[in-house]
């Protein structure tokens, strides 16, 4: 099953589907997390070069400026700008959100693209286990504290970037932060595998809004989300370098979800290569989406019906 995962990876990465719109984001503000770096930095080029106000909500202050003088720069757009967010710190999430909520009138678009993959076992400043509390609850607090602003700003669309990896892992309901035992691996996939059930919840409890969300597979991109492997597979994905896609190729279903006109009448659904893609059984599992809810909103200790 692995084997033939792997063959649809390639022949996906090697016969990406193109796509190009002309669509213009003119007076629209845009957040992307992680956006200094990899497709998260292509997404803030190409919303940039149409016209967007865009937000760089990055851990590394200095890593954002210097991404966001280079945007600047390519896209000719001087409306950009760089601010601090921590992933892994919800205090540090709280106090962007208080900024955003603060100073800017409007949100239409919403990138949750950050993300640390395969890492050691590590906890997050609030206790959490770094991939799912960074990957799932960091954005699921981000989004919760932004909504108010998405609503009265709609149309407005969140846009979660999750992966294929999904279908590596399970919601470990009674061991949600690795705590019994640890697999860098599995707890990826879990983390991925949350993008997209919050997704589906999320979408039901905004019908109606004005505001959509939708989850997607980037592709394997070749970008510095593989810095935690170890060595022997990080010397696996340098010979599989000429099946993957670049950081601009990679970008392009974010940049899809982001302003493509049909789907402002589709929400809760999971995308590959710009187009509808089909997501694990798990991933399909509306009562596993509400534990999941459920559960995240008592380790966040927050209220959201």
């Amino acid at each position: 099953m692995l084997c033939f995962q792997w063959v649809m990876l390639l022949h996906r990465c090697f016969l990406p589907r193109v796509w190009a719109s002309s669509v213009r984001l003119d007076g629209k503000t845009v957040i992307i997390t992680g956006a200094n770096t990899g497709i998260g930095k292509e997404t803030a080029r190409d919303l940039a070069k149409r016209g967007a106000r865009v937000i760089l909500a990055c851990r590394d202050v200095e890593k954002a400026e210097a991404a966001r003088k280079e945007l600047v720069e390519d896209s000719g757009n001087p409306n950009i700008v760089a601010k601090e967010m921590d992933l892994s710190d919800t205090k540090s999430i709280k106090e962007f959100a208080d900024i955003i909520n603060t100073e800017e009138k409007q949100l239409n678009i919403l990138i949750n693209n950050a993300g640390i993959m395969m890492c050691p076992y590590l906890k997050t400043a609030d206790g959490f286990e770094m991939q799912f509390g960074v990957n799932h609850l960091g954005h699921f607090l981000l989004t919760y504290l932004l909504l108010d602003l998405l609503k009265r700003s709609a149309p407005a669309r969140i846009v979660n970037v999750a992966s294929v990896a999904h279908t590596w892992g399970s919601i470990r309901l009674d061991d949600i932060n690795s705590e019994k035992s640890y697999a860098p691996r599995r707890a990826y996939g879990q983390s991925k595998l949350a993008n997209i059930l919050f997704t589906r919840s999320l979408a039901k409890r905004l019908k109606g809004t004005g505001v959509t969300v939708y989850s997607l597979h980037p592709g394997v991109v070749r970008s510095d989300l593989w810095r935690n492997l170890s060595k022997p597979i990080q010397a696996a994905v340098k010979i599989l370098t000429p099946f993957s896609k670049s950081t601009t190729q990679g970008a392009q279903t974010s940049i899809y979800c982001s302003v493509e006109p049909q789907l402002e009448r589709e929400s809760g659904g999971y995308y590959s290569d710009c187009a509808p893609a089909i997501c694990s059984r798990e991933a399909s599992d509306d009562e596993m989406a509400q534990k999941l809810w459920e559960l995240s909103c008592h380790m966040l200790d927050i209220n959201w019906d």
